[in-house]
C-alpha cells in the first residue's frame, strides 16, 4: 500500500496518516490478509508452505505474519491430494512417464524433492493397486 500511495506522488507524512486511517478503519489488516492468501492459495492453486510463504512476503506481509499463517499447512498431505486429483491425466502412462510427470508437476509446486520420491511412489502403488499397466 505504501509502495503505490508513494508513486502516486504521497509524501510521507501524509502516506503515514493514510495508513494509520486505513489500519484504524480495518482496511487494512495483514494478519487477516495472510490468512485469506493462504486459504484462497490452498484451495484453488495449491503450492508448498515455502512458496505460499514467498507469495505474502513478495506482496510486503511480514515473513514473521507469513509463517504464522501457513504454519497449519501439510505439505505431504497437499502433496498427495494435488497428485490424486493429477493421476486422471496421467492414467494411461508407464511407470516411467507416470513418474517423471508426476515429480515435476509436484516440484513446480515447490514440494520437497524427498517429499515428491515418497508420494509419487505412493501414488504409484495406489494405481497399481487398481490394475494399471506397468511398463518398467
Amino acid at each position: 500500500m505504501r509502495r503505490r500511495l508513494r508513486r502516486g506522488g504521497c509524501g510521507a507524512e501524509v502516506l503515514e496518516e493514510a495508513i494509520a486511517k486505513l489500519k484504524e478503519q480495518g482496511l487494512i489488516d495483514d494478519v487477516a490478509f495472510a490468512r485469506a492468501w493462504t486459504e484462497s492459495r490452498l484451495s484453488s492453486k495449491p503450492k508448498s508452505r515455502r512458496l505460499i510463504q514467498r507469495e505474502l512476503t513478495e506482496k510486503a506481509v511480514p515473513k514473521e505474519l507469513a509463517e504464522r499463517a501457513t504454519s497449519g499447512i501439510d505439505d505431504e498431505e497437499n502433496a498427495y491430494k494435488l497428485g490424486r486429483r493429477r493421476m486422471r491425466v496421467l492414467e494411461k502412462a508407464g511407470h516411467i512417464e507416470f513418474q517423471r510427470r508426476m515429480t515435476s508437476y509436484l516440484a513446480y509446486r515447490g514440494f520437497p524433492a524427498a517429499m515428491v520420491r515418497r508420494v509419487v511412489a505412493r501414488l504409484w502403488e495406489e494405481r497399481q493397486g487398481r490394475g494399471g499397466v506397468d511398463d518398467a
